[in-house]
């Protein structure tokens, strides 16, 4: 009898690894236990995201993310006068690539003139996603397909990427 080999389960999903990471970023733990439990759930992010086979491209576009970060870490940075990268837009940058599947290709990130920065996915010229991730909660996005375009709002929890954008990302690069 053929044995069956059941299909990975993502880390991700199974140990809702997005909220893990928030949990390790609180950093307002008071009690013992409280940074016992934080210190236990930072050592399993780190080993995960040190394994290149489960996280290696999600480390490599968060790597280009902080390389960004460092060279746009000035008031302007670009000689018009653009705003340094705001520290809490890279967090939530952050935060949305490790929420995106692990199956969705990773995006191509870009500092915008008002401290946000840019996510965008490009199939071809014609075929794009553009997401702007700023300090708060609000995702500005817009997205080009052949002659069809839009754009939209939406809200990002830290935890889970919103089904609209997830789906609009999806669309464009099938």
């Amino acid at each position: 009898m053929l044995e069956t080999i059941p299909k990975p389960i993502s880390l991700y999903c199974l140990a809702g690894y997005a909220s893990l990471v928030s949990y390790t970023w609180s950093g307002s733990a008071v009690s013992a236990e409280a940074q016992a439990a934080t210190k236990t759930a930072s050592a399993l992010v780190r080993s995960v995201e040190g394994s290149r086979a489960l996280f290696g491209r999600k480390a490599t576009i968060i790597s280009q993310l902080w390389e960004l970060a460092h060279e746009c870490a000035e008031p302007g940075w670009d000689g018009y006068g653009a705003h340094a990268i705001d520290p809490t837009a890279l967090r939530n940058a952050e935060m949305f690539l490790r929420a995106l599947p692990e199956d969705l290709p990773t995006p191509e990130c870009a500092p915008e003139p008002d401290g946000s920065i840019s996510l965008d996915w490009i199939q071809t010229r014609h075929r794009l996603f553009s997401l702007s991730v700023g300090p708060n909660d609000r995702l500005a996005y817009a997205w080009l397909d052949g002659t069809d375009k839009g754009h939209g709002v939406a809200r990002f929890d830290g935890v889970c990427v919103p089904q609209r954008v997830l789906a609009d990302i999806q669309s464009i690069m099938r």
